[in-house]
């Protein structure tokens, strides 16, 4: 497991369960101000989702027997730039609650849990908190990740459970860096638009 490093005493390594923050000045329009749980993260490459881009598209309307168990707003995210016919289901256990003898959930860092799709609905919702369901992914090749982060381009922050549930989406970004202590915290009074300033 890669061991990269960032942030204002360096001391956050990437594994799953972290947040990757987008730098402010971070400008791919796939990224800009995102935040991403990392899902996996090996030697061969890393793979995470975005939380905070929600599509027009309704759980509903794909999934319609997992949209009871979705999270507001129950739509879609899109979870990054990579196969987006591709879905991936985050959940939160709830408290008390474990995988023991259960089929469908993995643990990616407790509680939270990738989902299969294709498992039944009705036996996993008395464990579950709440889902969200995302269209497509984040992913990074062998050393690309390490090279994002030398860069600057990424933030990497501890992940609270709700991060991956919270129905404030539009202000993730900000959220998440303000939690984070001085110095990363004035990165949240970065205007979206520098040159606006």
């Amino acid at each position: 497991m890669r061991d990269d490093r960032v942030g204002a005493d360096a001391s956050t390594p990437v594994a799953p369960g972290t947040l990757l923050v987008a730098a402010p000045g971070l400008g791919d329009p796939n990224f800009r101000r995102t935040v991403i749980y990392m899902i996996e993260h090996r030697e061969q490459g890393s793979l995470g989702v975005i939380l905070n881009r929600p599509s027009e598209v309704e759980v509903r309307d794909v999934l319609p027997y997992w949209a009871p168990l979705t999270s507001e707003p129950r739509s879609v995210f899109v979870g990054g730039p990579v196969d987006a016919r591709t879905a991936l289901c985050l959940a939160a256990l709830r408290t008390g609650q474990d995988t023991n003898g259960l089929t469908g959930l993995v643990v990616v860092r407790s509680p939270v849990v990738l989902v299969d799709l294709d498992s039944e609905p009705t036996a996993l919702a008395p464990r579950l908190r709440g889902l969200r369901v995302f269209a497509g992914y984040s992913g990074w090749d062998a050393g690309q990740l390490a090279g994002e982060i030398a860069r600057g381009d990424w933030i990497v922050v501890p992940a609270l459970p709700d991060d991956v549930l919270t129905g404030q989406h539009v202000d993730l970004w900000g959220r998440v860096l303000r939690r984070q202590g001085v110095p990363l915290a004035l990165l949240a009074t970065f205007p979206s638009e520098a040159g606006l300033n």
